[in-house]
């Protein structure tokens, strides 16, 4: 659906009015047809550096957004341009193209900091465009990355061991390409050719000393160090004579100087190759409308005097993510219902065989389209759902079986009924007579197919109803004595009570299959949603091991520098991060057999969060027994010092 997307041009994304972040719903109409995962690729930097130029060759044009050819800007806000990706046919590539940072006209740096800031929290590559070398003056220019701590959250409380909030930042920044136009300088160092990543590398390298200039010379660089997870450079020659610069929309690359259309060529081929979908903690993959709720999620909590916050962006994604998985879920429901079950089936067993198989499909849809069901409450209504519409469907399948079965009935035995209201059994012998007509309608009526789990009760229901019938027939007989129509009176009896007693008997066996229904379910969804914690265990494992692994290579080359400070404060991050990576999460099930699904608390081992947990646990079993509930237990895995309160509670450790 995504290599459908037509955009013949740029459209802003946020614009910036008076210093006051909108965003456009015209863009958001257009990702929200974006069903395809995303590559963002964001461009920042100082006003009149060329960014434009470069979006609009990744784009594959020459024209798009507006290069402008004057010292006055002409980008304002954060433009979108949505093409197909060049060598991935399964992605959209997004490019957006910010405000120049620095614009005289502006005379404010704090809407600088928010373009930067959400140019960052929206793209997979960030690229900061800039002119000349990496000198103290650039640096000083991109003082706006030593200002995202006060920009950007990413958890939506503090960390309980004092750990800085910056220190997640890694986990989900974009990777960092700085391009440097009209590059001037031979790539060397101590005589030998270096590459520009090593250029870049050695720019970064920090001053020892703790006096304030060396804290502003090392602060910019510590924090692009730290912050971004991969880090590259690529170097780019003036494109033509200063004079022609105005008209790069209308030159062609003969035009252009060659080694300059050459870098473009290598720059844009890395881009497409290496630049990554856009994802966020958990493994979630972006697509388009994912990104507008993310856009307006960050620009919302902007106006309204917030900080952007990670943690709570994917929160607010994942109740819009959630409440689709739900009726996406159910429409398979319905479909595979509808599809397979013919009303009335013979047994309540074959119904319910039914709904537990497509239960099943249906929860792992769920599972698969839902993310950070925080508390389980969409799986929690899910589960409502379907329990209706097992109920529903149960309901359903009695009326079409006493539909049926009533049919059946009255064309069974009208004719009998006719030869009764034409006196035809009044007569001597006539009741034995109309006695063995009904056994043999009877039988008949009991060989039909499909009658479906109402059978009996509405064949004992018929006989019910003529009972006075056949008690007439049978005191007009002068064939019987006395004491035979008493035993035959005794008989039906006999036979009415038999009946009512197989009727009971069914109906508790119904009731049996109904509770193991609700066992079973309960059962799928306690097995389903242990399934996904454990797979998001190890997504989230796998996050912590590339974080970790980032952090240990920094903290080594501190280490080879010197700077023996910032060293220790990243082994205290270190360690903190270890101690999460080898402590369980500790799962709290609490299986109800009348609540599915199972509600679920999580906590860290530590007794601090266990003792939280458990508090939290004894107010919901308040709540709920209050409520006039009853509670139903069936695992036992449980510490030793919880014995005293129920044998019945469920521990997962993952």
């Amino acid at each position: 659906m995504a290599s459908e997307i037509h955009m013949p041009g740029p459209e802003c994304l946020i614009k910036n009015i008076n210093g006051r972040l909108l965003v456009n719903p015209e863009a958001l109409k257009i990702l929200s047809a974006i069903r395809q995962p995303v590559v963002v690729v964001a461009i920042v930097g100082p006003y009149r550096t060329g960014k434009s130029y470069l979006m609009n060759k990744l784009a594959g044009k020459n024209k798009g957004f507006p290069l402008g050819s004057t010292v006055q800007s002409h980008t304002k806000g954060i433009w979108m341009w949505c093409v197909p990706h060049p060598k991935k046919p399964n992605r959209t590539l997004v490019l957006l193209d910010t405000e120049g940072l620095g614009d005289v006209e502006k005379g404010d740096n704090q809407n600088d900091s928010w373009i930067f800031a959400l140019a960052i929290l929206l793209s997979s590559t960030f690229v900061y465009n800039s002119m000349g070398t990496i000198n103290q003056q650039a640096m000083d220019q991109l003082h706006y990355v030593t200002e995202l701590t006060d920009r950007i959250r990413a958890k939506s409380s503090p960390d309980v061991d004092g750990v800085e909030d910056s220190a997640d930042f890694v986990s989900f920044f974009p990777d960092f390409i700085w391009t440097l136009r009209d590059f001037s300088l031979d790539l060397e160092a101590d005589g030998q050719s270096i590459t520009a990543d090593e250029y870049l590398e050695n720019s970064l390298k920090l001053k020892k000393g703790t006096s304030p200039k060396d804290k502003t010379f090392n602060l910019p660089r510590l924090c692009i160090r730290k912050f971004f997870p991969k880090k590259k450079c690529f170097i780019f020659d003036r494109p033509t004579h200063r004079k022609k610069l105005g008209q790069l929309e209308e030159l062609c690359d003969d035009e252009l100087d060659s080694e300059f259309v050459q870098q473009a060529v290598v720059f844009c081929s890395y881009i497409f190759s290496n630049s990554k979908t856009k994802t966020l903690s958990g493994g979630i993959k972006v697509d388009g409308p994912r990104l507008g709720t993310l856009v307006q999620t960050y620009v919302n909590a902007i106006n309204s005097g917030d900080l952007p916050c990670m943690e709570n962006a994917v929160l607010a994604l994942a109740e819009i993510e959630n409440s689709a998985a739900v009726q996406k879920a159910i429409v398979h429901y319905d479909q595979q219902m509808g599809q397979k079950l013919q009303l009335p089936t013979e047994t309540l067993q074959e119904l319910l065989d039914l709904h537990r198989a497509t239960e099943k499909e249906t929860i792992e849809v769920f599972m698969r389209s839902s993310f950070k069901d925080i508390d389980q409450l969409f799986q929690k209504k899910l589960a409502a759902q379907l329990d209706k519409k097992r109920d529903d469907f149960c309901d359903q399948n009695r009326k079409a079986s006493s539909d049926r079965c009533s049919a059946l009935l009255k064309d069974i035995f009208s004719p009998l009924e006719e030869d009764v209201k034409q006196g035809i059994y009044s007569k001597s012998g006539g009741y034995r007579l109309f006695i063995e007509k009904m056994q043999e309608l009877k039988k008949k009526y009991l060989q039909e197919p499909r009658k479906g789990i109402q059978a009996e009760e509405i064949l004992q229901e018929y006989l019910k109803s003529k009972e006075s019938v056949t008690d007439a027939i049978l005191q007009t007989d002068q064939t019987l004595s006395e004491k035979e129509k008493l035993i035959e009176v005794e008989r039906v009896r006999a036979e009415s009570a038999q009946a009512a007693a197989k009727m009971q008997e069914e109906m508790q066996i119904k009731n049996q299959q109904m509770m193991e229904q609700k066992e079973k379910s309960y059962q799928e969804h306690v097995k389903q949603l242990t399934e996904k914690m454990e797979r998001d265990r190890a997504q989230l494992l796998e996050e912590q091991v590339r974080t970790l692994a980032l952090k240990l290579q920094e903290q080594s080359r501190l280490l080879k520098e010197g700077f023996q400070e910032e060293q220790r404060r990243l082994q205290n991050e270190i360690q903190n991060l270890q101690k999460m990576m080898k402590e369980p999460s500790i799962v709290l099930v609490l299986p109800y057999i009348n609540m599915n699904p199972p509600r679920v608390y999580t906590c860290s081992p530590s007794c601090t969060d266990l003792l939280s947990m458990w508090l939290k646990f004894l107010k919901a079993m308040k709540n709920y027994f209050q409520s006039g509930n009853k509670l139903y237990f069936t695992e036992l895995y449980i510490p030793d010092f919880l014995n005293y309160f129920t044998k019945k509670i469920m521990f997962y450790f993952i």
